[in-house]
């Protein structure tokens, strides 16, 4: 191998190290089995929610995970991967692939590493059913609102029984 190929195969490693620990998470998806049409529609899926999803080669992936301090995420590394990085939020990548998978059972959702944390399969998979930010705030939101939404129909209540007694006097 030229000393070209190694040097330009080292930059790949380092930039693909300083991906891995700026992303919030990422995920390692085996995506053999999908035609092209579908792996478009999940790079789309996953760009509406701030991801992006790389085929990068096992040995480069490799090299990078272990600089990274991730040496459980290399030992995955084998047969046709991707890896699917999440800008806004920790869990919005491995929620996209989760969604996906259930419609595309040729694609597999292997580990990850969420907020420098490494998740083996099943914990990637929790991860990927726990509700969106946004879901979160809504359920909070309705919590609180509740027990004030009851009290008011307690007041309210309580007004139209004192009218109908004072209507009644």
């Amino acid at each position: 191998m030229s000393q070209k190929a190694i040097e330009k195969k080292k930059q790949q490693v380092e930039s693909l190290k300083e991906r891995l620990e700026n992303a919030n998470s990422f995920v390692i998806v085996d995506y053999s089995g999908l035609t092209v049409e579908q792996v478009t529609n999940l790079r789309v899926a996953l760009l509406e929610n701030d991801c992006e999803m790389s085929v990068i080669k096992n040995n480069i992936s490799r090299r990078a995970t272990e600089m990274a301090g991730y040496k459980d995420v290399a030992d995955v590394l084998t047969g046709p991967n991707a890896i699917a990085f999440s800008n806004a939020d920790s869990v919005s990548a491995a929620k996209v692939i989760y969604e996906f998978a259930k419609d595309n059972e040729a694609l597999e959702l292997k580990v990850g590493v969420v907020d420098g944390e490494y998740m083996d399969h099943e914990n990637i998979q929790k991860i990927a059913t726990i509700p969106s930010r946004e879901e979160l705030l809504t359920m909070i939101a309705s919590g609180i609102l509740q027990p004030i939404k009851e009290v008011a129909i307690a007041l309210d209540l309580m007004t139209k029984e004192q009218e109908t007694e004072t209507e009644e006097a």
